[in-house]
């Protein structure tokens, strides 16, 4: 049975708290300094797993041109998490957060590694990862961009595609991980819209959904009503869509 505390919020944009049934606090693409997050940055005061699934300084945390700062970065010399990301991420951490800052597990697409007792698991995600930098303005890689699929103390699993286009292998990634929660984008233009994110869930086979990436700007204009619309079109009406304020918490 799971614990009472085990819950979800969204802070907006991509950035979701997750709390375990052990009571463990997963933070996803902690950007709080979003227009829509009730919470600032300097208020997070724990984080055990924190999971970037790329790049781009709106899922760091930090103004285009200055990552330096990125409240990824700020939040981890604070409560110093267990960071499973990217390879290409893990070197360049290395260089910016001071030893004991945070446990930096480098890794990539299909390795499995555990952290704080919980199986992590990086998949596939197709769009881009390159930003600019602060240091000279240059261009930034810090690897490719990825999803996560978080194994619980009780077995459940929850996904976090990151920003990703409609792509087949879901399908797969669906048949071996078999997520009890999705989290996906809908905003359209950088990412899914509502249509392509039903045809996502159909490919998951995923019986609920909490929606990302959408009204943090005009122009991410997908809605969570669409997502309901174009999943009724597929026969899928029976999805639960969540959508809550950013900052409320949804019961898992």
């Amino acid at each position: 049975m799971a614990n009472e505390r085990a819950g979800i919020r969204w802070y907006g944009h991509a950035c979701v708290e997750l709390t375990t049934p052990g009571g463990r606090i997963v933070l996803f693409d902690p950007w709080f300094g979003n227009p829509r997050s009730p919470k600032a940055v300097g208020d997070v005061d724990r984080c055990d797993v924190l999971l970037v699934t790329h790049g781009h300084h709106d899922h760091l945390g930090s103004g285009p041109g200055d990552v330096r700062n990125a409240d990824a970065l700020t939040i981890a010399r604070r409560t110093r998490p267990t960071w499973p990301c990217m390879h290409e991420l893990s070197l360049w951490l290395g260089d910016r957060l001071a030893e004991g800052d945070a446990e930096i597990i480098g890794m990539n697409k299909g390795g499995t590694v555990e952290a704080r007792g919980l199986n992590v698991t990086m998949v596939h995600a197709d769009h881009s990862a390159g930003d600019w930098s602060a240091e000279g303005q240059a261009p930034l890689y810090l690897g490719d961009p990825v999803g996560f699929v978080v194994e619980l103390e009780d077995g459940r699993r929850i996904y976090h595609t990151g920003d990703t286009a409609l792509f087949g292998d879901l399908r797969l990634i669906g048949e071996t991980h078999r997520p009890d929660l999705v989290m996906l984008p809908i905003g359209g233009h950088y990412t899914m819209g509502p249509r392509d994110a039903a045809a996502a869930v159909e490919l998951l086979g995923a019986k609920a959904v909490l929606p990302l990436h959408y009204g943090t700007f005009p122009i991410l204009s997908g809605t969570p009503d669409q997502l309901r619309a174009a999943l009724r079109d597929r026969g899928l009406g029976d999805v639960v869509v969540h959508e809550p304020k950013p900052g409320e918490r949804i019961e898992l």
